[in-house]
């Protein structure tokens, strides 16, 4: 590990030492140095350079340039460290041959480790713990923002490798707009969405539905879904506001299974559904809100044969419905001069009923419970910051969770955040994280074990950033260490036969992470990332390095951005090792035909390089997708 760390520590000085004079304008333009504000971290917008972990945010703009109907392809590229698997043109599924597990800095989403939320709620099924990818599409999408790092001091278990915060799309100004946009492209691949946003006076609403359809590049792998998203919002007064919301999408997968072993009948039929009711303040120096949410899910999988192994059609179909409720109540205030303490109070109850539906065979027309089951969490948390001076600000936050099982769990973080001169700062962390055993590990399938305690870990983190060349040029370097134990694995049974789920595993991650932008000029932009990833016990979908560069122009009617990014030390899987290493070059570009048309196009993997992501699913060589985006 000592070659990167030296060469990130050269790299910081070659930097520093080129850095010119600020000035306040660019091209004869003047440049206001802001700094961008997020929720995640905090529960209250917060000016990002106040918080003493690494937040990486992807707006808006970032979004519509990169022309994918989903979220995740996006934070795979702005992000580093984090990475999500795919196995073909469009949609994840669940279950056997799935893929869009999240990994940040080798802690994976797909095990309930890194938390998905919508506007701070948290989304993940109730029976397995962890999110379902294909529900987290861009139409719903203002920004998304990524908390690389612990963050269960406000948010609990599942948050123990990080965050990522979906902040859904509202209008700034009166008016209304609407926006269609569809698309076609390779292997029969649609894809189309209509949103609707509305601001009138006090009044708010975003209405958007999609649908989007492939037959995909195998035989057997088609995928279409069906998406649907509402939200209300209306400010009562100038200090307080109500908001509601609804998203629904459902989505009708097949998966032909590894190319050595082809499978028949994989089918899953999947609805996933959350809404949420929210009561916010805002008094500026003291701000909150209550909020109450509902997640559900229903899924019907037929897991499929493979008639090379002597097997045939399945007599049983897998059935599950899953839920999760919650309610959230937090109130910041400043108390006196640099100070902000944020204080709040969770509950969440989740779990559902799976089954056996048999539908042929001596036992058709009957059911077998695999597990009916719900728990609850209730936790307090504290979090308190103080600026000191101008330059500095020191935080620290406890938070004490009881799971109606596992027992209480205890999680503090610290951390501080020092602004530098010539626009530099320098940050250092310590965080706690955690994870409760999920349903599945405690009551469902063999090996389960209703005795498993929660997983913990240590990360600790330092980091540096700064903006230099009058504002045009940023970049910042991460270092992390990462302690965890108590790691939920499947394992001989030490008291009988089989196997048996236990906490034995131990985590040994540490790394670097790279980001940094450059605004050449009017027209030019570009941006990279790179992370480097240490791994005592390595594991799937966590590259050991990963690096994106991009650059983007825009000038009149015309916009072009393109991409490439670099993966090394992929895991398909570890027994046996099988690693990937590939490239990919992606070109996205539009057209500004009107004043209401606009058409577009991009290129994926235009190298048309042969790679897979999850062991025996070859990806798709080069894909091409075209369309219009029309505005009235």
């Amino acid at each position: 590990m000592k070659g990167p760390y030296v060469f990130i520590v050269l790299a910081l000085f070659a930097v520093r030492a080129a850095g010119a004079q600020e000035s306040d304008t660019l091209n004869g333009e003047r440049v206001y140095e802001i700094g961008e504000v997020v929720v995640t971290g905090t529960r209250h917008e917060t000016d990002v350079r106040h918080l003493s972990q690494t937040v990486s945010v992807v707006d808006r703009t970032q979004i519509e340039r990169a022309m994918q109907p989903s979220l995740l392809p996006v934070l795979t590229e702005r992000v580093p460290g984090l990475f999500v698997t795919s196995r073909g043109v469009m949609g994840y599924g669940v279950s056997g041959g799935a893929a869009g597990n999240i990994s940040l800095r080798g802690l994976s989403g797909g095990a309930g480790r890194l938390m998905v939320m919508i506007d701070g709620h948290p989304q993940y099924a109730g029976i397995f713990g962890h999110p379902i990818a294909d529900a987290y599409q861009s139409f719903m999408a203002e920004r998304v923002e990524v908390l690389r790092g612990p963050a269960s001091v406000l948010y609990g278990s599942n948050a123990m490798g990080g965050v990522v915060n979906i902040v859904t799309r509202k209008m700034a100004e009166d008016g209304v707009k609407t926006n269609l946009h569809a698309g076609y492209g390779s292997y029969n691949t649609l894809e189309t969405e209509l949103t609707n946003r509305i601001r009138k006076g006090r009044f708010s609403s975003v209405v958007s539905g999609s649908y989007d359809r492939t037959d995909g590049h195998r035989v057997d792998m088609g995928f279409e879904q069906y998406g649907g998203y509402a939200k209300l919002g209306y400010e009562i007064s100038d200090s307080w506001s109500v908001r509601g919301d609804v998203n629904v999408t459902h989505f009708n997968a097949s998966y032909p299974g590894p190319v050595g072993a082809p499978l028949l009948d994989g089918d899953q039929r999947i609805t996933r559904g959350m809404t949420s009711f929210a009561v916010e303040n805002d008094y500026g120096k003291s701000s909150g809100a209550v909020s109450l949410f509902y997640n559900w899910g229903a899924h019907h999988i037929n897991d499929g044969y493979t008639p090379s192994e002597g097997e045939g059609p399945r007599d049983e179909r897998f059935v599950s419905r899953d839920d999760m409720m919650g309610l959230s109540l937090f109130q910041s205030a400043s108390l006196f001069a640099g100070n902000r303490i944020t204080a709040g109070f969770d509950w969440f109850r989740y779990g559902g009923r799976a089954w056996n539906e048999y539908v042929s065979g001596e036992n058709a027309g009957t059911e077998s419970d695999l597990v009916d089951k719900h728990e609850y969490e209730v936790a307090g948390y504290v979090d308190f910051r103080q600026d000191i001076g101008r330059r500095l600000t020191l935080d620290a936050g406890l938070r004490v969770d009881h799971h109606s099982r596992a027992g209480t769990e205890w999680v503090p973080q610290a951390g501080l955040a020092v602004r530098l001169p010539h626009a530099a700062e320098l940050k250092l962390s310590a965080s706690k994280g955690f994870r409760y055993p999920i349903l599945r590990e405690m009551y469902m399938f063999p090996p389960q074990n209703p005795d498993l305690q929660p997983e913990s870990m240590w990360s600790y983190e330092l980091s540096f950033s700064q903006r230099l060349s009058e504002g045009r040029f940023e970049y910042g370097v991460n270092l992390f260490y990462i302690d965890g134990k108590n790691l939920i694995q499947t394992l001989p049974n030490p008291n009988g036969s089989g196997m048996l789920n236990l906490n034995s595993g131990e985590i040994r991650n540490a790394g670097v992470e790279v980001q940094a932008a450059y605004r050449i000029g009017r027209h030019w932009s570009a941006d990279a990332n790179y992370s480097f990833l240490h791994m005592e016990n390595p594991v799937v979908a966590a590259p050991e390095h990963k690096l994106y560069g991009g650059a983007c122009f825009s000038q009149g009617r015309w916009t072009v951005s393109t991409g490439v990014q670099y993966i090394a030390g992929l895991y398909t899987q570890t027994d046996p090792a099988t690693q990937e290493t590939f490239v990919l070059w992606n070109l996205r570009a539009s057209f500004r035909a009107a004043r209401r048309l606009e058409i577009w196009a991009r290129g994926e993997n235009l190298l048309a390089q042969r790679y897979e992501i999850n062991a025996g699913y070859p990806m798709p060589r080069a894909t091409v997708t075209a369309g219009f985006n029309l505005d009235f």
